[in-house]
């Protein structure tokens, strides 16, 4: 795989950090995930990972840590702003300035942020739908009249926090080919969210979104770009852009509801689609005309009668598509499990399915700390000093006291 022979060292954190360590597992990077001693984790983005539990306020314990990261290709650093600094593990340690030497110089450092590092909000706690606010896209989104709504965590803790994140890696292993010099990778979520958002931040107020929200093409406007209910309760999506997908869809759906007996006094012509006057009578046509009937039939209409897992192979133009629950995506798809994206013609990433899973706290940590060279005897020393918990140091005191 791509990156075989990497070593990731990622301390424990939500969402993007994790995905950006997962995206390189999936990979061929060696990923070592830090965790605190008896913490609870149920992150599942941890396939291909390895875990060590290390109390970070021990000596020893952050002298591992500083082994770890010495010895690594790549930091992913999800802390607040100067957490890790304090902790005398800042980017200056690893790498050489005119002052010091690094310990690694190599060292390619991610850190993720919610708000830019350079702002005065930065250090202050926030989640996705405050970093989406404050990136302009969120007032952007389809919802209510009253409102916008957001699209679940995708947008800053996955697309512009994660994925951003492990390009940024890439390209600073990339760049560290010819310069044989790590640097530092800075991320933050609003940012990110901007960035991914090019398209209709730079359109704002003009071509696409020239109106209110609400009232465009691509933000719930236009009755021809939605999501419409059955009668069975589930849903169609609709996304006939272009004038001759329109055709084939609104031909198809007008010949249903003429042969049910639904069309009533007014129905919709090819060239009703940009009509933004008839958008309203549009709307309320498909409304009504696709509760007549269940979500199944409405794809054999566009689709023919097949499986659902046949659905790939099938060509339509009338962009009208069945919205699949979790469940039945994942028959479509034949896993449970997302399959890492994209495809390289020979160095494809893995699966990794048969490791999704939590990932135990500490699970590997004797394998890791024997591959940093610790002996037995300085294994033990770490659980005498509670560098690996308190659990670990109860262990071997129970086992003394046996003896």
């Amino acid at each position: 795989m791509s990156l075989n022979g990497i070593k990731v060292v990622e301390f424990a954190g939500l969402a993007p950090g994790p995905f950006a360590g997962l995206v390189l597992a999936h990979n061929g990077a060696s990923v070592i995930r830090i965790d605190r001693p008896s913490s609870t984790t149920r992150d599942l983005l941890c396939a291909g990972k390895r875990s060590i539990a290390l109390d970070m306020k021990t000596a020893s314990g952050l002298r591992v840590a500083k082994d770890l990261i010495a010895k690594a290709d790549v930091l992913i650093d999800p802390f607040r702003p100067g957490v890790l600094e304090k902790l005398g593990l800042g980017p200056e340690v690893f790498h050489t300035s005119d002052k010091r030497e690094g310990l690694n110089d190599k060292l390619v450092y991610a850190r993720l942020a919610g708000f830019p590092r350079n702002g005065k909000h930065s250090t202050m706690a926030g989640h996705d739908i405050n970093y989406i606010a404050l990136s302009g896209i969120l007032s952007m989104l389809p919802g209510t009249m009253d409102k916008p709504t957001f699209p679940l965590n995708l947008i800053a803790d996955f697309a512009g926090g994660g994925l951003l994140c492990a390009n940024g890696i890439l390209l600073a292993i990339i760049e560290r080919v010819r310069s044989g010099r790590g640097q530092v990778v800075n991320v933050d979520m609003v940012s990110g969210s901007r960035y991914i958002s090019s398209f209709p931040l730079i359109s704002a107020g003009s071509g696409a979104w020239a109106g209110p929200r609400g009232t465009n093409v691509l933000d719930g406007g236009a009755p021809f770009y939605d999501v419409y209910t059955c009668s069975d309760g589930k849903w169609m999506s609709i996304g006939c852009l272009e004038p001759q997908f329109f055709a084939q869809f609104i031909d198809k759906f007008n010949e249903v509801m003429k042969s049910s007996g639904n069309q009533g006094s007014w129905s919709p012509l090819r060239s009703t689609q940009y009509i933004k006057e008839d958008w309203p009578k549009l709307r309320k046509y498909l409304e009504d005309g696709f509760r007549t009937q269940s979500r199944d039939f409405w794809t054999e209409v566009f689709h023919g009668k097949v499986l659902l897992i046949n659905l790939p192979s099938l060509g339509t133009d009338a962009c009208a598509v069945p919205v699949l629950s979790p469940t039945e995506a994942a028959q479509l798809h034949g896993s449970p499990y997302p399959v890492p994206h994209p495809e390289l013609s020979r160095t494809s990433p893995s699966p990794l399915q048969d490791e999704i899973k939590i990932l135990d706290p500490g699970k590997h940590s004797v394998d890791i700390l024997k591959e940093l060279g610790l002996s037995e005897e300085d294994m033990r020393q770490l659980v005498v000093e509670g560098a690996l918990g308190k659990e670990a140091r109860e262990l071997v005191e129970r086992s003394k006291s046996k003896l």
